[in-house]
């Protein structure tokens, strides 16, 4: 890929088209140079991205805001171990695939002891293929992962800008191609998020003339690493909360991958052009992303099953009730591999990891749910070449038997793969999975059809997924829990009518 600058840090928006090199990698020699077409290259003005290049007119302005804990955080950390509020976890870093956290333990107060919820959670792959069908595009369908190196590619992050105020900074250390070791700084920061949510409240309105508020503000811990792949910026993070939830979120930002173009107006265009026209002789290829997850969980211990529970409509005919219909739960149990493949769609379903062999006192099977957060699948065929590498994301939702070879849902070495050694394949000789230690594995992704506000660089969407108890307590876990102490300033105090 060729790129010109002149006039901005954003090389990105300037490709220069339509030109190939093959480079021998053992020799280190260009073999091979193609310049097929003369295509515009797109104009410099307005793609600089940087705060001091910028011209007015401006936005408006906010005011100060930062966050304060006169106390320090509530969380510590030992070598790398994190212990916060009633979580217990290990953090480590991985040059393929960055954070990964394992040994995810909760306190339950009721039973004064840790239990376990997650041995092992990680990015496993992302891939990314682009929809231009060009000569200089076709080939463009990336494994940031397998290929780049998600942890690799992480970036030091910002104090005040990626993390807040009150945020821990840890570094990490990888091995350089000559084996030695190169420290990371900054590639991870922890720190706990208070956003003005409410993790449970009531209003009692009919016992008069008291009136009862009950609130308790929800308080979360944050682990955040940034990477960035090529153009692409990833935001990840793991996010812990008091009532026992794992919240799993990535952003996208930073620079689309563009095409230049001869057209200047999109009522020109009488070809398929595979994008958006962005700006003049810039168009923005259509693309997807997908992440996929690998989550061992061991819910109260390494033996689970993997439960899918459907909400059927049935009717009412026999005149029981003035009502026509109701809904009921209707709860599988996979036996196998195959049973666990599952392509999230409109029909609602619980997704469920289970301990068969841990009940509640009430007699449910303690677990832990998987709520999905947007779901897309892929739409290339089945037979088409990035596809066949990829097929691991033609489900969501895939469940095998735990196997400490199978970490890497693209391959052991993605670069070369031809798609046999996947996810996918694994899966074919559907295993047994029932009360067994399984790795829960779930693609998340978008479709990401390119708009003019992605360009110069592209605001963050997110998206990501939560794991959640489902029947792991006994009762509401953060009943008891209190709130933060309020923070007192010098000279300040709190009235109704605001701040004095």
């Amino acid at each position: 890929m060729c790129y010109y600058l002149d006039g901005t840090v954003n090389l990105y928006m300037r490709p220069i088209e339509a030109i190939t090199v093959t480079v021998d990698l053992e020799a280190m020699k260009i073999i091979h140079f193609q310049d097929r077409l003369v295509v515009p290259v797109p104009k410099a003005a307005g793609t600089d991205y940087r705060e001091s290049k910028q011209n007015p007119p401006f936005g408006p302005e906010l005011k100060g805001i930062t966050v304060v804990q006169p106390d320090g955080p509530s969380f510590t950390i030992d070598g790398s171990r994190v212990r916060w509020a009633n979580w217990d976890f290990h953090l480590t870093f991985d040059a393929r695939v960055g954070p990964i956290v394992s040994l995810a333990s909760i306190y339950d107060t009721e039973k004064q002891e840790f239990r376990r919820v997650m041995y092992r959670g990680f990015v496993s792959e992302l891939f990314v293929p682009y929809m231009d069908l060009t000569e200089e595009w076709y080939y463009r369908t990336f494994f940031d992962a397998g290929e780049y190196g998600y942890g690799l590619c992480a970036v030091p992050l910002e104090p005040l800008r990626d993390c807040p105020a009150n945020a821990v900074y840890m570094g990490a250390f990888v091995a350089a191609q000559n084996g030695m070791p190169i420290e990371m700084p900054n590639v991870f920061c922890i720190f706990e998020r208070n956003a003005g949510d409410v993790m449970w409240r009531h209003t009692e309105t009919m016992i008069p003339p008291d009136l009862i508020t009950e609130v308790r503000p929800d308080m979360s811990l944050v682990v955040r690493m940034v990477s960035t792949v090529g153009n692409y910026d990833y935001i990840n993070d793991w996010e812990f909360k008091q009532i026992g939830s794992i919240k799993v979120t990535v952003g996208l930002t930073g620079l689309l991958e563009v095409r230049g173009s001869k057209y200047t107006h999109k009522d020109q265009i009488d070809e398929e052009v595979y994008g958006t026209l962005l700006a003049e002789n810039t168009l923005g290829a259509y693309h997807d992303h997908f992440i996929t997850y690998h989550l061992d969980l061991d819910v109260d211990g390494e033996s689970n099953s993997f439960v899918k529970s459907k909400l059927e409509t049935v009717k009412v005919t026999d005149q029981t009730s003035p009502r026509k219909s109701y809904w009921k739960v209707v709860s599988e149990t996979a036996k196998t591999e195959s049973d666990a493949k599952i392509k999230l769609g409109p029909d609602s379903a619980e997704l469920l990891v289970v301990n068969p062999n841990k009940r509640t006192n009430m007699g449910n099977f303690v677990g832990y749910r998987l709520i999905p957060g947007s779901v897309a699948s892929p739409l290339m065929t089945n037979d088409d070449y990035p596809q066949i590498r990829a097929a691991f994301t033609e489900y969501n939702v895939w469940v095998t038997p735990y196997n400490k070879s199978e970490k890497w849902a693209g391959g052991v070495y993605t670069d070369q793969s031809r798609g046999d050694d996947t996810l996918a394949t694994w899966t074919s000789r559907n295993r047994r999975i029932e009360n067994k230690d399984i790795v829960l594995w779930y693609t998340l992704g978008f479709h990401h059809v390119p708009y003019q506000e992605d360009f110069p660089l592209m605001p963050t969407i997110s998206t990501g997924f939560e794991l959640r108890p489902a029947n792991f307590f006994e009762y509401n876990p953060v009943l008891k829990v209190k709130g933060p102490n309020n923070v007192r300033w010098p000279n300040c105090s709190v009235s109704s009518s605001g701040l004095n």
